[in-house]
Parts: C-alpha cells; structure tokens; sequence
C-alpha cells in the first residue's frame, strides 16, 4: 500500500490532552505518534502516559484499565503499573516475573501540564527532552477568558501545515488578501517567529467579516512557534486576543490540530466583537487551506520562485526535528 508521505514522526513536546478533561482517577485510550497509548491522572493528581498494551498478554490499558493510587491496574488480569512503566504487583503471583522485575516493562513518556493542556514528549529514540514547553501568561491568568477551542484531524503532516505560516503568496490566493503579506521569518535553534504585515478583511461595527473584496484593514500578527507542536499568536490593536496552536502527529500520515484562543475578560464589548471576528476569520481559513493540505503531495525539490517567501528556509529550520 503506497502511502502520500514517507517522512519519519518529528520529536519534540505535543499537546494531547487539555489539563481539565482528565480528572483524577480517569483513564483514556489515545492513539498519537502511531502508537497506542493509555494517558490517565493518579489519586494524589499527576497525569501519566505510557504504551497502551499489558506486556502480560496485551490487553489495553486504556480500555477497562483502572486507576489504583499511583498505579494503573490492568483490566485483564490486575497487575499494576506505576508514571514511569514499571510493574509494581502482581496480585495473584508469588513472585515477580525475571524478565519485568525491576525493569521498565512500558515506555513512557516525559509529561507536563502547561497553559490548561497535558503535554508529552515524544522521541523515536526515547532519548530525553532537549527543551521544555513554553509557557504563555494569558492562559495562566483569571483576567484572561477560558479557551475557546477549535479541533481538527487533517490527513497532512506537521511540516506541510507549518510550512502555511510562511508560505506568502497563498494569502492573495486562498485567503483572499489583497496584496502579498511583509513578512520577516527569525529562526533560532528551536524556536521559530514569523512577523506579518497584511491587509484583511475589515471587520465592521458589530464583528462582521467583510468578504465583499473591497474593505481591508491593515494588521501585523506574530506567530512564534516552539518545536513543531507548539504555535503562539498574538494579536494587539485596537483589541487584543492570543491563540495557541498545538498540532500532535497521530502516525506518519495524519495529525490533530487544535487552536486555542482567550481574550481579557476586561475587553469592552465592542472589542469582544473584533476579537470574535478575528478568530472566525483565524478558523475560517485553517479550514480554506485543510482540503489543499488533503490532497497535495510533498515535493523534495519545488520549483520556486522569488515571490514565495522563506519556505527553504522553513525546511531547513524544520528538518532538526527528525531523529537521524
């Protein structure tokens, strides 16, 4: 079976939960990296992720599993596993099995809980973290609203959709901007900025998009992004809102988006207006751009032009995060 992309999972910190859907005690099964997996949070409150199926005789940990204090009890025959993959009891043995005795007998993964979701490390290697997850003040704060949330699962890979952040000329058209964004790309180890200058659509009084073609605002947005799961953006004018995308590959062919977005709780109700219409206008065109992301291929070598923008630049800052 042929498949559209034959790049490797890419390492670095993903979102896979947010931080209030997991409640001590809960069990979820999840599938990301290509892999089964049991995320569940212990009496005492930390969240744990491991491989999903019992080493014993592979029942799913997530499905029936059972949180027994710091341990998650298998629902097949009851042995126990600890946050960090080793068997703890066996209840019904006398002794110990040689080969998961004092052994990881699961992968885990290193966790954080940060801006409202559950991240996880993931490696091929399982080799450990080389940075630590960013940490935003606004969705720390109660002066800030809770998130509002917007989630898909796209058939792309997390470098065909960063690739969009610099991509210039498909604003004018699939976004429908009038002209051809500024924009400026500073990239440092990890960490990646985009700053962009474009007219938009403008937004009237009561937080309608103008899509007539003919009324444009002129706007700046700085994106930032940490690794290729973690995206900022903040927006400044007249309102303010922040968006954090968070982009977890669910195997080497598929992924799942969310973006995130909070505003002051103190913003006047006319710039509650704008904020909302810049983030309809932010979803309205992630879901423009899903079914090119759907149906393109990845090209090696692309035949590109001086108007483009920094996209081998792009591929180049992105390619540290595939494990030789």
């Amino acid at each position: 079976m042929s498949t559209r992309y034959d790049k490797p999972i890419p390492f670095g910190w993903f979102a896979i939960e947010y931080t209030k859907e997991l409640n001590p005690g809960d069990v979820k099964p999840l599938r990301y990296f290509g892999r089964d997996l049991v995320l569940f949070r212990t009496e005492s409150g930390g969240a744990a992720l491991l491989d999903a199926h019992c080493p014993h005789l592979g029942a799913h940990l997530g499905h029936g599993g059972v949180v027994k204090g710091e341990n998650i009890s298998c629902p097949f025959h009851a042995w126990e596993y600890n946050g960090d993959g080793f068997c703890t009891k066996v209840p019904y043995a006398k002794n110990m099995p040689p080969k998961i005795d004092g052994k990881q007998a699961l992968r885990r993964y290193p966790v954080k809980e940060c801006n409202q979701m559950i991240w996880a490390w993931y490696h091929p290697q399982d080799a450990e973290p080389l940075w630590e997850v960013e940490s935003h003040p606004e969705l720390h704060s109660s002066e800030w609203t809770d998130m509002d949330v917007y989630d898909w699962r796209i058939n792309s890979i997390i470098q065909e959709t960063g690739e969009n952040a610099v991509d210039i000329a498909h604003f004018v058209t699939v976004h429908a901007s009038p002209e051809m964004p500024v924009g400026e790309v500073t990239i440092e180890g990890y960490q990646r900025s985009t700053v962009m200058d474009s007219l938009t659509e403008a937004i009237d009084e009561f937080g309608n998009i103008d899509r007539s073609g003919e009324n444009f605002d002129m706007g700046r947005l700085v994106t930032s992004s940490y690794g290729p799961g973690q995206t900022y953006q903040k927006f400044s004018r007249l309102f303010e809102i922040v968006m954090m995308g968070t982009v977890t590959p669910i195997d080497e062919q598929s992924l799942h988006m969310r973006f995130s977005f909070s505003m002051p709780k103190q913003q006047s109700d006319e710039h509650k207006l704008y904020a909302n219409a810049f983030r309809d206008e932010i979803v309205h065109q992630v879901q423009q751009d899903i079914p090119i992301w759907e149906n393109k291929v990845y090209l090696d070598e692309p035949t590109l032009c001086d108007g483009d923008g920094p996209i081998a630049k792009y591929r180049k800052w992105f390619q540290q995060f595939y494990a030789a």
